[in-house]
């Protein structure tokens, strides 16, 4: 066998679930390992959580050596305001990235955002993003414009990104079925 292979971690694979209030103190965990300075605080995170229209999820790490709920690995969440949702957030730990669960829970946005009936997404991205910049394309997403100075205290840009729900259902499908 490949000794190269035998030292290679498993990929982490996970589940998606509702997130819960219970959930916080990991996810601000996670806030400050993933966006140091720009992180959510606890009391943002819980406002968020039980804000009007708010949709989060988990992605709960699967776990084929030990039984019970798996480690917290990812989170994400949007807004729907009645015509478009908003992706507040989507973050996925360090040693979880590259695997496909920022596109898995990235899907479940989509998905609940077709459900409510929006006519489209939008979202901030940091312009030094490049994973996140090149799932969101590959989603569909196009960018709209720069916005200046965004993620403080940082002083990073972010680019503003809209996904038409009304005209690319079937490229958001082609790339799911790929993914």
């Amino acid at each position: 066998m490949d000794s190269a292979k035998m030292n290679t971690p498993p990929r982490t694979r996970a589940r998606l679930r509702p997130l819960r209030a219970a959930d916080l103190p990991r996810v601000v965990e996670l806030e400050v390992e993933m966006f140091g300075p720009s992180a959510w605080t606890y009391g943002m995170l819980a406002e968020e959580l039980g804000g009007l229209g708010r949709w989060y999820i988990a992605a709960e790490e699967i776990r084929d050596d030990r039984p019970g709920p798996g480690d917290i690995v990812g989170y994400a969440g949007l807004w729907f305001d009645g015509e478009i949702t908003q992706i507040m957030t989507l973050g996925v730990a360090p040693r979880a990235q590259h695997c496909g669960i920022g596109s898995q829970m990235l899907g479940a946005l989509i998905d609940r955002s077709r459900e409510l009936g929006a006519s489209a997404i939008l979202l901030e991205v940091a312009v030094n993003n490049a994973a996140a910049l090149g799932m969101y394309e590959k989603y569909g997403f196009a960018r709209l414009g720069l916005r200046k100075r965004y993620y403080q205290p940082e002083d990073v840009d972010a680019y503003t990104m809209r996904l038409d729900l009304t005209a690319v259902d079937t490229a958001v499908d082609s790339v799911a079925e790929t993914a």
